[in-house]
């Protein structure tokens, strides 16, 4: 069924990622206010001053976000078959691991380097946009275990 709990985690899970695609993922401002380096899932963008910037693109993160999404969106649709849904959940898990660090390490230590190392810098809403499909994918595949715990016991009580 679609309506179940852990469809509509599945679908923020999707939201989640629809967030951080759109939305700026971290930023980073100089104390004197000349330099400033942006992080999207589309490109890292170091802004030197008003006339010169750096943009490196990083289109792996918004094919890994994508890849997020349809594979939570292949898995509401998965009710009948709970262990698929739930490997599908710990697929999920993995690929939003790996966006997870690859985001910790262009802001931790690609940029670090760029001006101000002292500065961390501030995370925006894509991050926590990316931090809320984690935990919704985390309830989901909870929901799905119990689900089929369920099943099975009353397989067994027949």
């Amino acid at each position: 069924m679609l309506q179940r709990i852990q469809s509509i985690f599945l679908a923020i899970a999707i939201i989640g990622m629809g967030i951080f695609l759109t939305f700026p993922i971290w930023t980073k401002v100089s104390v004197s206010g000349e330099q400033r380096a942006d992080l999207t899932a589309i490109k890292l963008t170091h802004q030197i001053n008003a006339v010169q910037s750096n943009v490196q693109p990083v289109y792996y993160l918004t094919i890994l976000a994508l890849l997020v999404a349809g594979v939570a969106g292949y898995a509401i649709f998965q009710f009948r078959n709970r262990v698929l849904q739930s490997a599908l959940c710990a697929v999920n898990s993995i690929i939003m691991t790996v966006l997870m660090g690859l985001v910790i390490y262009f802001t931790f230590y690609k940029t670090a380097k760029l001006f101000d190392p002292e500065l961390p810098g501030k995370y925006d809403i894509g991050f926590y946009g990316m931090v809320g499909a984690m935990l919704a994918n985390v309830f989901a595949n909870r929901f799905i275990r119990k689900d089929e715990r369920a099943v099975q016991q009353s397989k067994r009580f027949r």
